[in-house]
This record gives structure tokens, C-alpha cells and sequence, in this order.
């Protein structure tokens, strides 16, 4: 008898933490979804002449501006991502070694702040074209020379960025392909070439499109090059007509459409995969690997390293030389309560999304049914989502509130409050976790997921709860991962532009907020000392990357 109590009392323990799990993973996915649920909301609502003047003036040239921007960086980093990834996975050639590791270093670079490099160097009064009118002779208008702030040049530099989320992902999938394959299809009188496309480019198909997906979103995301561009796409039109034109509804209105374009690339890249699916054999060897000679080792080595020229060295040079020569003027006085502001709004959110993150993929572990799963999935949309738009999906209700605050206060104690919920910089941390969620909650599902569940029982029978088990088990175990899901939030933040311009309170700065606003009043060469230093700090997740895929390869050694 006295089991038989002692058992039911554990069942009764684990069925009301089985609750609490759930009912937290239920609230994190409604938090996550109420801008989205504002901005659909929103579509239904009358928004008068407004929507009507941008739909006769503007729209077209957002919607066309978008689409060539998308397809062309969709098209450029599919190219230079795979190519990339086959050449230092499967041939050897001088500097393949370093490649490894120096295609990723433009990911720590922002789009914004290589638009600004690249626009202090290329400009008519700029280092190249004065060098080249002082050897040449030339005057203004004697020569051609094509204009970087436009929708051509926005396409290539958003190109050298985002292409290392392509080669991330082939790379990793051209690694893990069994040699099996490969040799059947050499076994066949295929070349390199041509079991490229007929064997291995099949096989990574799923995470090519993979990658692709991901720089679409970013693309679809970017607002301050191509606002420093000059280049009118959805994100840009949702700032201006929201700040410029005062208008809530058309902005949330034009969010929606945003939105929609973010839809059709997942339901793409869904579709894409269809009903196939590809398996390789369990045998993992060294992979066959094709040593280059002459003319083919040169080309290689010219296709991997001009992708890092124009996308890391270069701009990065170009930030330290107007660094050190020019400099902020506001260094010491006001800088470092920007880089404060930056670092306190990063680490933030970092721990709270990954705690978040924990909670979600625990509460998953404990009571893994349909409902909790589905939770899991809407709380870890949020990086599909353009930070403009859940900065309107959140600014929006929390306005509203202020404003009904102020009226009852007013009403009922003669004063005013003021932005309590909308002017708080606690609302860029629900904006940052709404955004950057999915990022550490991928890393903490993988690593939660490689501990045996035997290990709960253990702890259960031992006397632990879901919370002490936690504690005590899971979080010692994942403690790396969780570390690498904070660095990786606490970048991705650091480098964050849209929702910060629109959600930072009054007088409230932060590197990327003090980068773009010396670059819009054309002090690129102060807005060079803030770039820097978030270019600096992304490099570190390109550490931990290459670290990671190193000897990420089964049976390497």
C-alpha cells in the first residue's frame, strides 16, 4: 500500500510540472505571435486615402525593387556558396585550408556596414577615383564609372555577405555525403564534374535550399543598406510611412504584404523538397579528393578568394584606415554609452532567450504531444519574420496602452506617465527574443536531444522533479550549447538595425543605431569606429562555426 501511494504521489508531482512545462511553452508561443496576430488584424482595418496614394505611387516600386533583389541574391549565393563548398570539400589547392574558415568571415560583417565602406571608397571623392583622375588626368565626366548606391550595387554587397549561409550549409552536407555514392558514380566513368551535378549536388539539394531560404529572409529583412541606397523596398516604406506619414495602419498594411512575401519563400522551399528524400549509405570514408594542378588550382583559388576580398578584407580595411585617421569625435564622451547601451540590450537578450529556449525544448522533452510541439514550432517563427514588421506588430498594441495609461492617469490623478510600455527599452528585448528565438532554441534542441531520456528516469527515481532534473542533469550537459546559443543571440542583436530604429526609446543609442545615423548625414568616416567594432565582435561566431565543422565529418579523425 504504502508503494502504491508513494507511486501515485510521483505521477500526481509529474503531471502537474508536465502542466506547468506546457502552460509556459503555450505562453511563449503566444508572445512570440502577437505582432504577427496585430499585423493580420490590422489588414481588415480602413486606412482611408493613405493605403490608396502608396498603392498608385510607391507600392509598385517596392514590390519590383524587392523581387530583383531577392532573386538576384537569391541566385548570387546560391553560386558562389556551392561552388565554394565543393571546391574545399573535394579538391586541394593552395590556401584550401584557410578557405575553410575565411568563407565564413563576412558573416560577421552587416550588410549596412559594408554598403558604407564600399560607398566611402567608390564615391566620386573617394580613394579609387581620385587615385585613378590623378593618374589618368581625367575630369569629372571624362570617365565611366558605375554607381554603388543603387539597386545593382545593393545587390552585390547584400550578395558578398549573405552567401556564407549558403556555403555553410552545402559544405556541411557536401561533408556528410558517404563516399559509397561517390564511388559507385566514379565506378560509372563519371567526372568530377559531372558526378557534381548528376551524385553530390542532388544530394545536398535540401540544404542548399536550406541556406538559400535563410538569405532570403535576411535579404527580405535588410533596411539599412538599402536605405542608405537609396533603394525603395518593403522594409523602407514601412519606416517611412510610419515616421514620415504618421500612419500605423498603412505601415501595418504594408508589413502584411511583407509578410507574404516571407510565406511564399517558406511554402518554396516546402514545396522544393517535395515528397523525395535522400539517404546515403552508413559507410563514412575519407572523401575522394581531387588535387588541382596549373590553371584549375589557380581558378579555385580566384573563386574562393574573391568572395572574402570584396566581402571581409576589403571593407574591413577600409573601416580601421578611416578608424584611426578620422575616427568618432564623440570616442569616450558618448561612445561608450552606446557600446553600453549595445552590449546591456545583447546580453539581455541573450539570457532571456536562451532561457526561453530552454523552457520550450524541456516542456517538449516532459510532454511531447501535437500541441506542445506546435507551440514549439509558432515560438521558433520569429526568425522568418522581418524585424520591421514585429517592431510595427509590438509597437502598435503597446502605444495603446500608453495611451490609455496616460488618459486614466490624467483623468484620475491630473498627470500624465508618459511611455511607459512602448517608451521602455525593455520592448527592444521582446522585440530582439521575438526575432532571435529560433537561434537558440535550434541549438538547444540539438543539444537536449542527444541526452538519453534514460537519464530522466534515473533522476526521477531518485527523487529529482522536472525542475531539480533540469538543474542538476541537463544543464551541466548542455552547458557548451547553451553558452554558443547566447554568443550567437548576443551577435546577432549586437548587428540588429530595422527593429532597433523603430523601437529604440528617446535618446537611446546603440552601435548599429550610431553607425547608421553618422552614415545618413554622410560622416562615413566617424560612423567607421562603431562599424568596426560590431564587424569585431561577429567575428566570434565565426570561431565557434569553424570550430565546430572542423572535424564535424563521422569517422574523421
Amino acid at each position: 500500500m504504502p508503494d502504491v501511494q508513494t507511486t501515485s504521489s510521483a505521477k500526481s508531482r509529474r503531471t502537474g510540472s508536465l502542466n506547468v512545462w506546457s502552460a509556459s511553452t503555450f505562453v511563449i508561443a503566444l508572445l512570440v505571435a502577437t505582432p504577427v496576430i496585430v499585423i493580420l488584424v490590422h489588414v481588415l482595418f480602413p486606412s482611408g486615402e493613405v493605403w490608396q496614394h502608396l498603392a498608385s505611387t510607391v507600392l509598385p516600386r517596392y514590390l519590383s525593387n524587392t523581387l530583383v533583389l531577392g532573386v538576384t541574391v537569391g541566385v548570387g549565393t546560391t553560386i558562389i556558396g556551392t561552388a565554394c563548398a565543393w571546391l574545399v570539400v573535394m579538391c586541394r589547392f593552395p590556401g584550401r585550408r584557410i578557405f575553410e574558415w575565411a568563407l565564413l568571415l563576412p558573416l560577421a560583417v552587416p550588410t549596412y556596414v559594408i554598403a558604407y565602406a564600399y560607398t566611402d571608397f567608390l564615391q566620386f571623392t573617394g580613394p579609387l577615383q581620385s587615385t585613378l583622375r590623378e593618374w589618368f588626368g581625367w575630369e569629372f565626366g571624362d570617365y565611366y564609372f558605375p554607381n554603388v548606391r543603387s539597386l545593382g550595387g545593393a545587390c552585390l554587397l547584400i550578395t558578398m555577405v549573405l552567401y556564407p549561409y549558403v556555403y555553410l550549409l552545402a559544405r556541411a552536407s557536401f561533408m556528410e555525403q558517404s563516399v559509397s555514392a561517390l564511388d559507385v558514380s566514379r565506378t560509372l566513368g563519371l567526372g568530377p564534374w559531372r558526378m557534381f551535378t548528376r551524385v553530390a549536388l542532388p544530394m545536398a539539394r535540401p540544404a542548399i535550399i536550406g541556406g538559400v531560404s535563410l538569405v532570403l529572409m535576411e535579404t527580405l529583412n535588410e533596411f539599412g543598406a538599402v536605405q542608405f541606397f537609396g533603394v525603395d523596398t518593403f522594409t523602407t516604406g514601412i519606416y517611412r510611412t510610419w515616421f514620415g506619414l504618421g500612419e500605423q495602419v498603412a505601415a501595418a498594411q504594408l508589413a502584411a504584404c511583407l509578410l507574404v512575401f516571407v510565406l511564399v519563400v517558406v511554402l518554396l522551399e516546402r514545396a522544393s523538397r517535395g515528397g523525395k528524400r535522400y539517404h546515403a549509405s552508413a559507410r563514412y570514408q575519407a572523401l575522394p579528393e581531387y588535387r588541382l594542378h596549373a590553371g584549375g588550382a589557380a581558378l579555385a583559388f580566384l573563386v574562393c578568394f574573391l568572395p572574402v576580398l570584396i566581402g571581409f578584407v576589403v571593407p574591413a580595411l577600409i573601416l580601421l584606415e578611416m578608424a584611426i585617421t578620422t575616427g568618432d569625435a564623440l570616442f569616450g564622451s558618448r561612445f561608450l554609452p552606446f557600446a553600453g547601451n549595445s552590449l546591456f540590450l545583447a546580453s539581455t537578450t541573450a539570457v532571456v532567450a536562451v532561457g526561453l529556449a530552454v523552457l520550450l525544448n524541456y516542456g517538449a522533452r516532459l510532454n511531447p504531444n501535437r500541441w506542445v510541439r506546435g507551440a514549439n514550432r509558432v515560438a521558433a517563427i520569429g526568425y522568418a519574420i522581418p524585424g520591421s514588421v514585429i517592431a510595427v506588430g509590438i509597437l502598435i498594441p503597446l502605444t495603446w496602452l500608453d495611451q490609455k495609461l496616460n488618459l486614466f492617469t490624467r483623468e484620475y490623478f491630473g498627470s500624465m506617465v508618459g511611455l511607459v510600455f512602448s517608451g521602455s527599452a525593455l520592448v527592444l528585448v521582446y522585440a530582439y527574443t521575438v526575432r532571435f528565438l529560433a537561434v537558440s532554441f535550434n541549438t538547444i534542441e540539438a543539444s537536449l536531444g542527444k541526452v538519453t531520456p534514460s537519464m530522466d528516469a534515473a533522476s526521477r527515481t531518485l527523487g529529482q522533479t522536472a525542475g531539480g532534473t533540469l538543474r542538476k542533469i541537463h544543464t551541466p550537459i548542455m552547458r557548451s550549447s547553451l553558452l554558443a546559443a547566447g554568443i550567437l543571440v548576443f551577435v546577432d542583436v549586437m548587428k540588429e538595425l530595422p527593429a532597433t530604429i523603430i523601437l529604440r526609446p528617446f535618446n537611446f543609442d546603440t552601435l548599429a543605431v550610431r553607425a547608421y545615423s553618422l552614415a545618413s548625414d554622410e560622416r562615413l568616416a566617424e560612423s567607421a569606429l562603431s562599424s568596426l567594432s560590431i564587424v569585431v565582435v561577429g567575428i566570434i561566431p565565426v570561431i565557434l562555426l569553424s570550430l565546430a565543422m572542423r572535424r564535424s565529418r563521422p569517422g574523421s579523425k
